[in-house]
């Protein structure tokens, strides 16, 4: 991997990094418990209930890929960035483009 490559991966990291620290922020307010004293009915209390699993799944998938991305950031410089932690493989780099947080090749990850 060159050096504009790994500069252009570092970027896109740093920019996902910000992006999903935000979502994660969104998610968290969404999460907040709902009151019983509120006045809204019981079925839109019940999909409310049902919206508020979907977005904490959806946050503990955004931690997740936070958490890869520092690991992605925190590896950038060494001999081992770029290659799948499976099979040592270079991982193609459109692909850490699309998913900076990816440590494996697309065989390995499936």
């Amino acid at each position: 991997m060159t050096e504009k490559d790994i500069k252009e991966v570092s970027e896109k990291i740093n920019s996902e990094i910000l992006k999903t620290q935000k979502i994660i922020a969104d998610y968290k307010d969404l999460i907040k418990p709902i009151s019983p004293d509120d006045a809204i009915g019981r079925v839109s209390r019940m999909d409310a209930i049902n919206n508020k699993s979907v977005t904490e799944a959806a946050l503990r998938q955004a931690e997740r890929k936070l958490k890869g991305l520092f690991y992605m950031q925190d590896t950038l410089g060494s001999d081992d960035f770029g290659l799948c932690e499976r099979c040592k493989i270079p991982i193609p780099f459109p692909r850490l483009l699309f998913m900076p947080q990816s440590r494996f090749c697309v065989n390995c990850s499936n």
